[in-house]
């Protein structure tokens, strides 16, 4: 009995050995391989996958090292509701650190950059292009989170700042929503509230200025000035007469120059028929325009028109003689090139 004895614990020993002489093999060509991909690489894992799909996933977009991992995370623990999220994978990356992010749920956040925004589905469809929420349920969100606030849906474009966030790719829509918005809110600090009313406008109305100032000219340097004359015209009871309103009534952004049967258009936003702001901006305005029209200086102009030259520049008057003259050079710049 004793040397059977000695003879089976003989045989375990061997055995644990020859495992665990296996297991540190295996192990070290599943944590050894790296990822050979030249540039770095982004692993999206959807809501609802399951493990086959996870591993699927992995092979496809991080081929061998993507397989090991996928490996190691099936046999040492996790689950595919852990997995779940997005995943920038650095050249050279080893299988096991692979492993041990999606283990972890340990996520990349995704950048998210908009600007030149107009339409609110625009704006939605490039949050959709960078998360995991689809357009319609941002969409859904954005009505949500500020009809509860008090904003009107003309208004809802003015609750965002073009810029550069970071989210998780799984963020829910009412997360991403509600994070942009209070980076609006921040921006109104009192002392700008102040500066806005002391030019007798609310912040929603220095949107929509902001906003025809940005259609106007890319000029930033022009941009005060020219948020200035609309309010000028504005405090003065006069129409705006912003082309810019007129291509967004018209939905046509591509005009190049406004006809009469553009200015016949019906619409809240003809500011050539109507007086008075827009019911809301006509495009995403930034912080800068709306920093520019509250420290504007004042001046007394209220005509503007683009300079014949075509530098971008405008030429300002403070009466209609004089603008009328510009803008007969302006014009006849126009038809010198052709431009209907």
């Amino acid at each position: 009995m004793k040397v059977q004895r000695k003879k089976l614990i003989v045989l375990a020993v061997f055995v644990t050995v020859l495992v665990a002489a296996a297991a540190s093999i295996v192990w070290r060509v599943y944590t050894g391989t790296k990822y050979d991909g030249e540039e770095p690489c982004w692993v999206f894992i959807p809501k609802g996958c399951d493990a086959d799909s996870v591993s699927a996933i992995l092979a496809r977009d991080l081929g061998d090292s993507g397989r090991r991992a996928a490996t190691l995370w099936r046999h040492y623990g996790s689950s595919p509701s852990v997995a779940h999220g997005a995943y920038r994978i650095e050249p050279g990356t080893r299988s096991i650190d692979i492993f041990k992010r999606i283990a972890r749920g340990a996520q990349t956040p995704v950048k998210l950059t908009f600007n030149n925004v107009r339409l609110l589905p625009q704006f939605a469809g490039r949050i959709a292009a960078r998360l995991e929420a689809d357009s319609a349920s941002i969409m859904s969100a954005i009505d949500s989170v500020l009809s509860a606030q008090g904003y009107k849906p003309a208004e809802y474009i003015g609750a965002f700042f073009p810029d550069t966030y970071e989210f998780y790719w799984t963020v829910p829509a009412g997360g991403v929503v509600s994070t942009l918005v209070k980076s609006h809110d921040r921006f109104w600090t009192d002392e700008r509230r102040t500066k806005a009313s002391a030019l007798g406008i609310t912040p929603a109305q220095a949107s929509v200025i902001a906003s025809i100032a940005e259609e106007e000219t890319n000029r930033k340097d022009e941009r005060g000035v020219v948020a200035r004359l609309y309010l000028n015209r504005l405090q003065r009871g006069m129409p705006l007469q912003a082309d810019p309103t007129v291509k967004y009534a018209v939905g046509d952004f591509s005009i190049k120059r406004i006809t009469g049967k553009h200015l016949g258009v019906v619409s809240p936003y003809n500011t050539y028929k109507r007086t008075g702001l827009p019911p809301g901006p006509i495009r995403m305005p930034e912080r800068a325009t709306i920093d520019a029209l509250l420290q504007s200086k004042p001046h007394d102009y209220i005509y503007m028109c683009a300079s014949p030259d075509f530098s971008g520049r405008h030429l300002f008057a403070r009466d209609l003689a004089t603008h009328n003259r510009n803008a007969a050079a302006y014009h006849r710049a126009l038809n010198l090139r052709n431009i209907k």
